[in-house]
């Protein structure tokens, strides 16, 4: 199955991603956390943050990868090359009252993780750091959804996906949290998104966005705002569908996961890898599911160096 034309195909192979950028504080304990008192975890500092881990994972499998986002001012120049060391070009805006941002992520036996996050100088993203140049050279705009999220960065995110539709740029999103979806509202991000040429949902997002839980209808409901949808099942795969066609699943390869976190955001990248190689659907899906299936064996949410 071959990606519908044109609105999913970008006219350059280059990518531009809005998002968040983090520092990620992974935390692996031994047991069950102790109310009141001690348990041995092995814990780990990392760049993190959604929208920076797809722009590492998108450089990693070869495609040329801009990256616009807000960090504290003392550690500008050390994200700045940090992603510059995977192969990506980042913009990065300065702030000098708000820290970078930080998030702390508490990873259980089986890799499933949960987020205590400090968005810090994320949520001083403006339209002075999103000018016009950013998209000069780009084919693809893609949104992390944490971007979304707060009032002063969503009018300037918003503002840049305008500006790239004018360009005939290809612009793709995803909801990246399914608890800042229930805490704006589902409807208010379907709203702001709506026309995007590909959404990225998980599963439990796709039930938050349109209240279904029956896949079939989840696939209805999100092709009323979006050209195409790719929605991850985590180890059952994931599924294309456009609006004409019939929905194309593909299975996850099976690994022993040490840690999900970024596993989303690799496979995003893989499969935006393959929409920029021109390649058919399948060989998409079986890219993202490759690339999120090869996140989770490692600690971090950015490809191993």
């Amino acid at each position: 199955m071959s990606l519908p034309e044109p609105r999913l195909r970008p006219r350059e192979a280059s990518v531009l991603v809005v998002g968040d950028i983090m520092t990620d504080i992974i935390v692996r304990p031994e047991g069950p956390l102790v109310r009141g008192s001690d348990r041995r975890a092995a814990i780990r500092s990392l760049p993190g943050g959604s929208g920076a881990n797809q722009a590492a994972w998108l450089a990693h499998f070869g495609v040329k990868t801009r990256f616009a986002g807000r960090v504290g001012a003392a550690d500008a120049g050390w994200f700045r090359d940090h992603l510059g060391c995977h192969g990506v070009d980042a913009v990065l805006a300065a702030d000098r009252m708000r820290q970078s941002g930080t998030l702390i992520s508490l990873v259980d036996p089986d890799g499933e993780r949960s987020f205590l996050t400090d968005r810090g100088a994320n949520d001083g993203l403006s339209l002075e750091d999103l000018p016009d140049r950013l998209l000069d050279g780009v084919g693809l705009l893609h949104v992390s959804g944490y971007a979304l999220f707060t009032p002063g960065p969503r009018a300037a995110v918003l503002d840049l996906m305008r500006r790239a539709r004018e360009k005939e740029l290809v612009v793709t999103v995803d909801p990246a949290s399914v608890s800042f979806l229930h805490e704006v509202g589902p409807n208010a991000f379907l709203d702001w998104t709506r026309g995007a040429a590909i959404c990225f949902p998980n599963e439990t997002e796709a039930a938050a966005l349109t209240g279904a839980h029956q896949p079939r209808h989840q696939r209805e409901a999100l092709l009323q705002s979006y050209d195409a949808v790719v929605i991850k099942r985590g180890a059952g795969g994931a599924e294309y569908c456009a609006a004409g066609v019939e929905p194309l699943i593909a299975p996850a390869p099976s690994v022993a996961c040490i840690d999900s976190t970024g596993a989303g955001d690799a496979f995003l990248a893989g499969f935006l890898s393959g929409v920029c190689d021109g390649a058919d659907v399948a060989v998409c899906l079986d890219r993202g599911n490759r690339a999120g299936a090869a996140a989770t064996t490692h600690v971090g949410g950015q490809p191993a160096r």
